[in-house]
Formats: C-alpha cells, sequence, structure tokens
C-alpha cells in the first residue's frame, strides 16, 4: 500500500515553525503496518495544493494533508480540494455547534468567519475536533481515501489517535503485519554498535529482519523491522541479542527518554535526586520534572551561575572557586554540598564552558566537569562537547543523566 504525506504551510518552509508532523504521523503509521512512501511540503497556494493533491490521489491508496483548514485567507485546503473533486461544501451542524461551543466555554466572542470550518465536502466523514474548532475530513477516492487534518499538532494529534487510526483500521487496514521495535543506547557509537551486532544478527536478516541505525545527539538507535506472522518473533529474538551484545550501553526501547529512565529508577530504589547546574543552566532540573512523579524523587535543583551562588548557596569553598570554577575539584563539591544539604541518596553537578567564548588553550570551549554523589563516594568525569550552547546543554545533561545510570548499571553486576 503506497502512503502519501502533504503538509501544507508556507509558515514550514520559510522555517518559522518546526514540521513535526512527517515524525509523528510517519511513527503512528509504521506502528500499525503502514509504510510512508512521500513526504512534501507545500506553501499556501492554490496551485500548489491542487498538484500535490491531484497527483498523489492517482498514485496512493492513502494521503494524509495536514493544515489550511483554518478560518482565515491562507487556508485554502477545504476549498481547494473540494473543486479539485467537484464536490460541494455543505453546512455540517454538529461542527457549526461545536464551534459555538467552543468559544461560549471560553467566555470568547466569536468571529464569524470562523463558520467557515463548518462547511465539510459532500460525503466525507467528519473527523471531530476535540482541542479546536476545524474538523478533519476523509474521503474517498478511485485508490482509496484522502485525509484532512488541521495543521496544529496540539488538535492534529489527539484528532488522529481517536478518529484517524480506529478509522483507517477499518477503512484501509494495512496488507502485511510489520512489526518494530527501536533500542536505544548512550555512550556507544554508531559504527561500533553495528560491529557488536551484525554478526549476530545474520541469521535473522536472511529470515528478512531489516535494522537501521540512527546516530542522534548523545544516542544511537537500534531500528528493527520485520514483516508477516513470523514478524513478532524475530523482532523479540533480534531484541533479546541486541541487548545482549551492548548490555550496559542500552538504556530504553521505542519512546523511552532517559530521563523517564532515571525517574522510573529512583521510584523503584525509594531514593531521591538533587541536581547543582552552572553550565547547564537548569536544563537538567528541566529534564528531570518533565516526567510525570519526579516529585516524590526530586526534591531540589539549584542553579548556581555564578562563583557568588556557587559559594553561598551550596557553600563551595572559595580556595577551588579561585582555582577555576570549572574544574574537577569544583564539580566534586558542588555534588557533595548539594547531596548533604538535602540529605539526598544521588547529586550531579555541571560546571563547564558552553562558549563560544571564555575557553583558553588549557581549557577549550566545550570543556565540561560532572561529578556525581552517593554515600560510597564522589567521582568527576571530564569531558569536551564542542557544540552550539543549546546542544552543549543537552548533550552535558545526558552524560550527567547516563552517569548516575552507569551507576546502577555498576552496582547490579557486583
Amino acid at each position: 500500500m503506497r502512503v502519501e504525506l502533504i503538509n501544507t504551510g508556507s509558515e514550514l518552509l520559510l522555517g518559522r515553525v518546526l514540521n513535526t508532523h512527517q515524525q509523528w504521523i510517519g511513527q503512528q503509521l509504521a506502528g500499525v503496518g503502514y509504510e510512508l512512501a512521500i513526504q512534501q511540503t507545500i506553501p499556501d497556494t492554490e496551485s500548489s495544493i491542487e498538484v500535490a493533491v491531484s497527483e498523489a490521489i492517482e498514485r496512493s491508496e492513502l494521503v494524509i494533508v495536514t493544515g489550511g483548514l483554518g478560518p482565515t485567507g491562507d487556508d485554502m485546503t477545504r476549498q481547494r480540494i473540494a473543486e479539485l473533486l467537484e464536490v460541494s461544501l455543505v453546512d455540517h451542524q454538529e461542527t457549526r455547534d461545536r464551534i459555538i461551543s467552543h468559544f461560549q466555554k471560553r467566555n470568547r466572542p466569536m468571529p464569524e468567519s470562523v463558520m467557515v470550518q463548518a462547511q465539510v465536502l459532500e460525503g466525507s466523514t467528519v473527523l471531530p475536533n476535540e482541542y479546536g474548532t476545524a474538523p478533519g475530513l476523509a474521503v474517498s477516492t478511485s485508490k482509496g481515501w484522502l485525509i484532512l487534518l488541521p495543521g496544529p499538532p496540539r488538535e492534529l494529534r489527539p484528532m488522529y489517535t481517536a478518529y484517524v487510526a480506529p478509522f483507517l483500521a477499518k477503512e484501509l487496514p494495512p496488507r502485511r503485519k510489520m512489526v518494530t521495535r527501536t533500542i536505544k543506547t548512550m555512550g556507544i557509537g554508531e559504527s561500533t554498535v553495528e560491529e557488536l551486532i551484525s554478526q549476530e544478527l545474520s541469521e535473522f536478516l536472511a529470515q528478512g529482519l531489516e535494522v537501521g541505525y540512527c546516530a542522534r545527539v548523545g544516542e544511537v538507535d537500534v531500528r528493527m523491522v520485520a514483516y508477516g506472522s513470523s514478524g513478532p518473533r524475530l523482532i523479540k529474538e533480534s531484541e533479546t541479542i541486541v541487548r545482549q551484545c551492548l548490555k550496559e550501553y542500552v538504556f530504553g526501547a521505542d519512546e523511552d527518554r532517559l530521563e523517564d529512565f532515571i525517574v522510573c529508577g529512583l521510584i523503584e530504589r525509594n531514593q531521591t535526586l538533587v541536581v547543582a547546574e552552572s553550565c547547564t543552566g537548569g536544563y537538567l532540573s528541566h529534564r528531570i520534572t518533565n516526567v510525570s512523579g519526579s516529585s516524590a524523587v526530586f526534591p531540589a535543583g539549584h542553579c548556581v551561575y555564578s562563583n557568588e551562588s556557587k559559594e553561598s548557596i551550596l557553600g563551595v569553598s572559595k580556595i577551588a572557586l579561585e582555582k577555576g570554577a570549572v574544574s574537577q575539584s569544583v564539580a566534586r563539591e558542588m555534588a557533595d554540598r548539594v547531596r548533604l544539604l538535602h540529605k539526598a541518596d544521588y547529586a550531579l553537578a555541571t560546571t563547564g564552558i558552553a562558549g563560544p567564548t571564555g575557553g583558553t588553550e588549557e581549557k577549550p570551549v566545550g570543556t565540561v566537569y560532572i561529578g556525581i554523589s552517593t554515600a560510597q563516594g564522589t567521582r568527576v568525569i571530564k569531558e569536551c562537547n564542542r557544540c552550539d550552547r543549546e546542544t552543549f546543554k543537552y548533550v552535558t545533561s545526558q552524560q550527567a543523566l547516563n552517569l548516575l545510570r552507569r551507576e546502577w548499571y555498576k552496582k547490579a553486576r557486583h
């Protein structure tokens, strides 16, 4: 089955808005056995919409179009596709009532122009919008189905999950079962990962298993795909081998995040973690507190950016700071003192030079010291993360979280 995705929006092409639709919708499709063959992003013009959609519905059984269903002048998708398919736009009373209720619940005046969103393609299946005003539409084509979805992710995603996914399962089920699994690793290079597992998986590759690698900031994913009735067995047995080969480098699978692993691990152990951050500027605390349940295991995080705050809040010694805030001794004291301050089981500390200025020959831009403190002692690692400031923060926070993960792995082995 051929599947295409068309994202409309000049703001996407101008780079003013990040296009997350391809990744998210691609994941949803692949998870149940659809393979996305083509993705294109087009501007909000009538000719672009007409050409892209007309060509797509001629060659593909499933075409998904996002954006252009709103009430403003540049929202042309609904009208242009009605003209392309030579169908009328008709008033949909349920959608009209939803739009009125949407504004009444928020005690906001309702511009008359929003009612254009109650106009739907005649004969289409209307997909309710629980988080906005523009409904989605499913339209039958000569080859299959055309799905129209609103552009904002906060509206598109719940609509897809609640209405599109079950609709496709009923009306256009995938022709063959596809099973996928992604193993997530940290602290190892992409080529090394392949060297460690390729030979061990050769038997399964011969049976149809597909393996791919994706190197991302601080991580390497191993993506496995298998088809047909033997797919679940191939994936299960292959995952066992990958985990055995990569051992301590594996931290999760599929959508797992390192911060999820850490918070869940702390909850399971009934232990607490605190952090003291300089160069990461609160980013480490931000990632931890993004995880539901973190309040039970994360009593405090300190952003101590200046030397004065390191001294006054944590009690880092003047002697250590005068020798250099970016140093092993300062990272050690930060980790020690914040753990003792809050009587926590673990503490992580970061201090470094994010750049692009501030580096020296001895300590170039990207230099960072990360400390971990426990009741059994404190250790510090040194890294050099040469990248832009935002990426520097992310990579450093990854290394800090991974330091705690490796601590657990080391204890488990003993």
